[in-house]
């Protein structure tokens, strides 16, 4: 028979594993308990107000599926622009993306409510809309890309791009092998601001996962960008990777010289050339843009961008979709009406 000693031993043993077992419990699923806190915080705050609708989109005979759901965590300030936050995403980037989401959140939306709109060329799982919807205070919208949005038009020889990406991979070009990179750039050059889901609003701030936000956002910067006049704002500044974009600069001043009367005067042209009028390879970093969706969805733009796409460089170089939103502003933009959110603590890897 057991001593008493030993007895409470084995009391001992056991209520240690079922402790080890709750902290499991509560640690697993890449720590998950996180989304619980940040909802319950949410729900402190006000009373949460959800509802779900399910629309379905005819675009170019595909049938696009759409679902929305609204979680707003307090009430919007009386005024707000229409606006909302454009991210292209995956599946796999959750774990990246509601971290970026909850400082975005902290530092700037739960005070505003601004919606969401998820892009992905694959459907998105359930987990992955029930995760999100957790962490963000405002409508979810989670959209499917059309699949000729995100491959290779008909002119495009297909064996000369892959030739292209084998020899950038073995000179070690960023990404210069990587195939999918290449329909990312060409997407969101072109056709993000064309998506069904983005036909409602009139002002976009786009987020990759990843991203940090550092510090408070006291102010709105949609509002801002509206009431001032402004058409494109960003944060941060380079230049791009020269082996990319070997031909990019010759073939938009082939767009000039053919299309003049798009190109205003004054412009913002001495921001992305030297003095002798050669190109400097300066561009906006695209990661980051508060911008009007009326100058991507105007003729001047889309005039530039298929002159671009139909020069093939998307898939026979490595064109970035920031030398192209930045050639593009600076073509048809003027100075007061470009901003640089100098207030806004950003950060994106690898800077």
């Amino acid at each position: 028979m057991a001593q008493p000693r030993d007895f409470r031993g084995i009391l001992f043993i056991f209520a240690v594993l079922v402790g080890l077992a709750i902290v499991w419990r509560d640690l697993r699923d890449d720590f998950s308990f996180a989304d619980d806190m940040r909802a319950a915080e949410l729900s402190r705050r006000t009373q949460e107000v959800t509802a779900t609708a399910t629309a379905t989109v005819t675009l170019t005979e595909k049938t696009l599926v759409v679902e929305t759901t609204a979680v707003p965590a307090v009430a919007p300030p009386a005024e707000r622009a229409n606006a909302a936050f454009v991210i292209l995403t995956r599946n796999g980037d959750l774990k990246d993306l509601r971290e970026s989401l909850a400082q975005l959140e902290d530092r700037f939306n739960r005070r505003h409510n601004y919606p969401y709109v998820f892009l992905n060329n694959e459907p998105f799982s359930d987990d992955f809309k029930a995760r999100i919807k957790r962490v963000v205070s405002g409508e979810c919208h989670f959209g499917l890309i059309p699949t000729e949005h995100w491959s290779y038009p008909g002119y495009i020889n297909q064996t000369r791009a892959a030739e292209v990406r084998k020899d950038m991979h073995e000179r070690k070009v960023i990404y210069g092998g990587s195939e999918s990179y290449r329909h990312m750039c060409r997407y969101e050059s072109g056709f993000f601001f064309r998506h069904p889901l983005m036909d409602q609003f009139k002002w976009y701030w786009r987020v990759e996962p990843g991203v940090k936000f550092g510090c408070d956002i006291d102010y709105d910067p949609f509002l801002f960008m509206e009431k001032s006049g402004k058409k494109y704002g960003f944060t941060i500044s380079i230049k791009e990777v020269v082996e990319t974009i070997p031909t990019l600069w010759n073939t938009t001043m082939e767009f000039m010289k053919k299309r003049p009367d798009l190109v205003p005067e004054p412009n913002l042209m001495g921001f992305v050339t030297d003095a002798d009028g050669g190109y400097n390879r300066c561009h906006f970093w695209s990661n980051f843009e508060i911008a009007s969706l009326d100058f991507l969805r105007s003729e001047r733009y889309l005039a530039y961008f298929e002159h671009l796409d139909q020069a093939g460089g998307f898939f026979y170089e490595r064109w970035g979709d920031a030398p192209v939103h930045s050639l593009g502003v600076a073509m048809f933009l003027n100075k007061s009406e470009v901003h640089w959110f100098e207030d806004i603590g950003y950060y994106h890897g690898p800077l």
